[in-house]
């Protein structure tokens, strides 16, 4: 794991409160503008601030260091709802809640959510700790919520930053979020925290893209780090039980005042105040070649260089040898010889020891080491595996196998040994050759355990085959390799796409057939022209069934297609694929259950549920715009979805937006800026007229599409509609004139317009007018949509008046396609 800092002084010029000696808060006594909390020993102060730049002077309710010069703020309650005017007071209610209210005590700006029904009236009291936490307390002195649970942009000894899935053990990860600017308490870009995906690395982001990373955690429970500039010990300790995942640092005796910080620079910083200022005793990443990813696939950092540098893996060399000489990287490292996997010669593994796992890799459980290369060994897929024994952790599974089988991103040689781990990478060995070789061996160091785990396979192979001529099989083969061919071809992935191996979970058809009783109706969710959609319980977990008929247009193509795709993307904004099952003619898919079923289908049906207000539409509008962001940008792979609309946007439990239905999606190179194509697919009306007409499409086909959703998401009449428009218009035209007259609140839904936000629906109109201009051009881009959306913007572009294009309300598919069906996918699948 790694450590933080700011960079450089916040630096929030203020005129300082008033101290009290109390540092509680009590019910009857507010605390108000002017006054503070003091920690016990006088170590932190809670009270009001305001930064210097702020016009007008916008105030915070947060927690600094007290008895130093500079004031430093280590918590905000209310960082997106500043009080504007008068003077917000932080009052301790009868209900056993902090409640943050604006001047006239109008408008609640924070306030807590704590449930204690055997707390009589006035008896909770709110503390500050000589730790900078926050505690309400019952009077049997149970913490009721704490500040430490709620962390801003700063990691304080004593705090625990949780490190447990959202429904795993012990609740939901905690992510640090930097400030905006020096003197802006309000969320910025840059964001600390671990891996949602594997719980097992640390990340900071910008946005959603990876900035650097920690590598795996190898199982240790206490890290400690002298510190000789400040004669300090770190202790950083690693809690991984059953009940309960977290981090938390604490400092030996004597030690000045250290923390964490995401600054809004973009580093994780460490930093200790001297006698007058912070200094910055360490920054992540250290350098530009500790940069996520810096040193492209197959490439590693060298850490324990006096100038860190790049370097390729052993059996690798650079793919552009110009590029790489220039010190650019990102095309990284080739290998030397293709490997042979089966084909008369063998593969070895070399031992690289002190490295960094590499990024995106798979976790085996309940494997020791030997089962680990043997997993590894039978794989021809498989390009490198680790192992660690984690019996030093309390887990109830004593191992932890990690294994690749893409490129490796992201590595490096460290040197540390705590957090280093031996990377057993796949390299091929010519038998013919291997006699010759006697300084390659010297310095390869080739390990043998693979002898022994092909003797494991060959058992199991043996055991297997005895074990299916019984008729037993498992009930799911969890990490199967499922090999769907190269879809490099025209109605593949596009050009550049990979091959598509890759593991995840594969079910057999005979489970799939118990788990929906025999594709009972009684568990239809859904259908369309693809097939069926089933909800079914798998694994004591809930799944949607997208199962295709065998008459379906939504072939083999399009099953490769979303297999490949989608499984490979990782977004909250995404919907997951969690496995597939293809057998004879059978092809399923099988995704999280969405309880909110497809946009449209609440959106533009007669009874309106009444869950879609307008705050939950303006997150949907700003979810979808984050994950096509992702798609084009930040994804591994740049994905032009194609198929972009209502029926494919499911919403989960908590009206969180999920794109579904990658089957039309196509992959792009990442200089490739468009593509056409005689086969058009998708859906008239959300359809860019370049793609429609002249089978032309990009990033900026998605676009468009995501324009006519947020006019469809305002408005709540659908593309295709003709109701209340006037004779010769459709949705697109209609909103124009009345954008155009002013005309804004004819345009919102009805049922929403008595609680709608002018601001922000006037901003959602126009920015869906700018994405359907009919030059793609004239359409920007989905990063500074995102941008607009989450910061608005008082400087937007006047949209083209469009040119009418006709649209109506099916699904296409022309040009070599015998039938104008497609995959209407989705309609009504639900989430898990």
């Amino acid at each position: 794991m790694a450590a933080a800092g700011i960079a450089s002084l916040l630096l929030l010029l203020v005129v300082l409160p008033l101290s009290t000696s109390d540092d509680s808060l009590v019910v009857g006594r507010p605390l108000s503008t002017g006054a503070t909390i003091v920690s016990d020993g006088g170590t932190f102060e809670l009270g009001f601030f305001s930064p210097s730049n702020s016009v007008p002077a916008s105030q915070y309710l947060g927690i600094w260091y007290s008895g130093i010069t500079e004031l430093t703020v280590v918590w905000v309650a209310n960082r997106e709802s500043p009080a504007i005017t008068g003077r917000p007071t932080l009052a301790l209610t009868n209900a056993s809640n902090l409640v943050l209210s604006d001047g006239n005590n109008s408008h609640i700006l924070w306030a807590t959510d704590t449930v204690a029904p055997d707390v009589g009236a006035g008896s909770a009291v709110a503390v500050l700790t000589d730790a900078g936490n926050l505690e309400l307390r019952s009077p049997n002195n149970t913490v009721l919520w704490q500040s430490f649970d709620d962390p801003t942009d700063t990691f304080l000894p004593g705090m625990r930053v949780r490190t447990a899935s959202e429904h795993g053990r012990g609740g939901g990860f905690d992510f640090l979020v930097s400030w905006k600017g020096p003197g802006d308490p309000s969320p910025g870009q840059f964001a600390y925290g671990v891996d949602p995906v594997t719980s097992l690395q640390l990340f900071t982001w910008n946005g959603t893209r990876p900035l650097w990373r920690s590598g795996a955690w190898t199982g240790y429970r206490v890290n400690s780090e002298y510190v000789a500039s400040i004669n300090t010990i770190i202790y950083l300790a690693v809690v991984d039980t059953t009940t309960e995942s977290y981090m938390a640092f604490t400092l030996s005796p004597g030690a000045p005042r250290t923390r964490y910080v995401m600054a809004h620079s973009g580093m994780f910083e460490l930093q200790s105040w001297t006698s007058s200022r912070w200094d910055t005793l360490g920054r992540w990443p250290p350098h530009e070649c500790s940069r996520y990813g810096h040193c492209g696939a197959f490439g590693y950092c060298d850490n324990t260089a006096a100038a860190p540098s790049c370097h390729c893996l052993d059996g690798f060399e650079p793919a552009s040898p110009d590029e790489w000489r220039g010190g650019r990287f990102e095309q990284g490292c080739r290998r030397k010889e293709e490997l042979r996997c089966g084909v008369g010669e063998e593969d070895m593994f070399l031992a690289v020891p002190l490295m960094k796992a590499p990024d995106r890799f798979a976790v085996v459980e309940n494997k020791g080491a030997a089962q680990c290369a043997a997993e590894c060994a039978g794989n021809c897929s498989c390009v490198a595996y680790a192992h660690t024994n984690l019996s030093t952790s309390s887990r109830g599974d004593a191992t932890r196998c990690l294994v690749w089988t893409g490129d490796l991103i992201d590595t490096e040689k460290i040197g540390t040994v705590g957090s280093a781990e031996t990377l057993y990478l796949r390299l091929r060995v010519a038998a013919s050759a291997t006699a010759g070789r006697t300084k390659e061996r010297n310095t390869m160091k080739i390990v043998l355990p693979v002898l022994a785990s092909v003797l494991v396979l060959a058992c199991l192979s043996i055991g297997t085959w005895v074990h299916k001529s019984k008729g037993k099989r498992q009930k799911h083969e969890k990490f199967k390799m499922l090999v769907l061919g190269d879809l490099r071809s025209p109605e593949g992935l596009g050009a550049g796409s990979p091959t598509g191996s890759f593991e995840f979970q594969f079910v057999s058809f005979k489970d799939i057939v118990a788990a929906t009783n025999n594709f009972n109706d009684s568990l239809k969710i859904g259908h369309g022209g693809f097939g069926k959609v089933y909800k079914a319980i798998l694994d004591g977990r809930e799944v949607a069934i997208k199962r295709l008929g065998k008459d379906s247009d939504q072939g083999m193509v399009e099953f490769r297609n979303e297999v490949n795709l989608i499984a490979k993307l990782q977004h909250r904004n995404l919907v997951r694929l969690l496995g597939c099952c293809l057998e004879g003619d059978e092809k399923l898919l099988i995704y999280e259950y969405m309880p909110n079923k497809s946009l449209d289908a609440l959106l533009f049906k007669s009874a309106r549920n009444t869950l879609l207000d307008w705050p939950t539409r303006f997150r949907i509008i700003k979810g979808v715009a984050k994950g096509l962001l992702y798609l084009h940008q930040d994804s591994i792979l740049k994905i032009i979805h194609r198929d972009l609309k209502a029926s494919n946007i499911l919403l989960d439990e908590e009206m969180n937006p999920k794109i579904a239905d990658f089957g039309m999606a196509r992959m792009f190179g990442d200089n490739q800026q468009k593509a056409d194509t005689k086969r058009v697919v998708g859906t008239y009306g959300y359809m860019a007229p370049e793609y429609a007409m002249r089978g032309i499409f990009s990033a900026k086909s998605d676009v468009y599409s995501f324009g006519v959703l947020t006019l469809e998401v305002v408005t709540g009449v659908k593309i295709s509609s003709t109701y209340h428009l006037d004779e010769g218009e459709n949705l697109i035209v209609n909103a124009w004139n009345q954008w155009n007259k002013g005309n804004i609140k004819d345009l919102v839904e009805h049922d929403i317009v008595e609680s709608y936000i002018i601001d922000e629906a006037l901003l959602c109109i126009q920015l869906g007018l700018l994405c359907v201009q009919d030059n793609p051009n004239d359409r920007p881009p989905m990063s500074s949509v995102v941008f607009i959306l989450e910061n608005g913007s008082a400087t937007l572009s006047i949209p083209n008046e469009p040119i009418y294009f006709p649209h109506m309300d099916n699904e296409v598919e022309t040009g070599n396609a015998k039938s104008s069906k497609n995959s209407l996918t989705f309609t009504v699948l639900g989430g898990r």
